[in-house]
């Protein structure tokens, strides 16, 4: 037996584009999550998606903890270690200057997704043709699973949120380039491109700056006593840059964003190819 299969690890697995495609899990990966748990071995959702978007179908394989939106929440062992927000004040400009500028957004929080009345008309219009092409997969969960009900399911709406509590912004429509926008929030706000590339510009991610995957690890790690060269992430999008920088090994997927290629100890196959499946079984965590 080697020594990776004898030291138990930490895994950290992204949802979109790396666990599961358009809302999809191959059986293959919900395999290797249970199989590599019953070996001892630690395994985490760790998302830019709120709780709130995280289906149930996704968290069935069985999860020691989850890291969502992007590290602004925390929760291991039913415990939530970490529900940072937006300052109200910041969180209220925000919305005003995306409102000023017509975009179309959605403002997440652990509890809700929310949106200005008839937002969910321009989601379905935006982003219905990007799912319909979303790919099937023969493994546990019905290929009629939508991925725009994740987002549409928990979404609460309103004339005005300007007083609303959220962590993170996900734009999917702004006529006004949102890096032109950032200028006008200041520092404690970042930007990093849509995990959906074929929108461009005019979409993107507003989070606090600051608070990213690795922040969530920490968290994690320093509850649990984890030691930083057993842990693993595997991810695509810009969000998980930060994640694979900090991980004892930082696995990309094929095919991702240019930067977290870039930082990556090694590749796998996108889920389509059970790209996580290949990865647990290359590092010994399946037995």
């Amino acid at each position: 037996m080697s020594s990776q299969t004898q030291r138990p690890r930490a895994i950290f697995l992204d949802i979109d584009g790396t666990y599961a495609d358009h809302g999809l899990a191959p059986q293959a990966h919900v395999d290797a999550v249970r199989t590599a748990r019953k070996l001892g071995h630690l395994v985490f959702v760790c998302t830019g998606r709120p709780l709130s978007m995280v289906p149930a179908h996704i968290l069935a394989a069985g999860f020691d903890g989850t890291i969502t939106g992007a590290g602004a929440r925390v929760e291991v062992g039913g415990d939530v270690l970490r529900d940072a927000r937006f300052e109200p004040e910041l969180a209220a400009s925000i919305v005003e200057t995306l409102d000023a500028h017509g975009a179309s957004y959605i403002l997440e929080a652990p509890e809700a997704l929310y949106g200005r009345t008839g937002v969910d008309l321009r989601l379905r219009e935006v982003l219905g043709p990007i799912f319909a092409g979303r790919p099937q997969h023969d493994g546990v969960l019905s290929t009629d699973v939508d991925p725009l009900e994740d987002i549409l399911g928990p979404m609460q709406y309103s004339d005005d949120l300007r007083a609303t509590s959220y962590a993170k912004i996900s734009c999917f429509d702004s006529p006004v380039p949102l890096t032109r926008l950032m200028e006008t929030f200041g520092p404690g706000v970042g930007l990093i491109p849509s995990s959906l590339s074929a929108l461009g510009d005019r979409a993107g991610e507003i989070y606090m700056a600051g608070t990213h995957k690795a922040v969530g690890i920490q968290v994690v790690e320093a509850r649990l006593g984890l030691d930083r060269a057993d842990i693993v992430a595997i991810g695509d999008s810009a969000n998980d840059i930060e994640m694979l920088e900090y991980a004892g090994v930082g696995i990309a997927v094929e095919g991702g964003h240019p930067a977290v290629l870039a930082v990556a100890d090694r590749t796998t196959a996108a889920p389509a190819g059970d790209g996580v499946a290949l990865a647990f079984a290359e590092l010994g965590l399946l037995g």
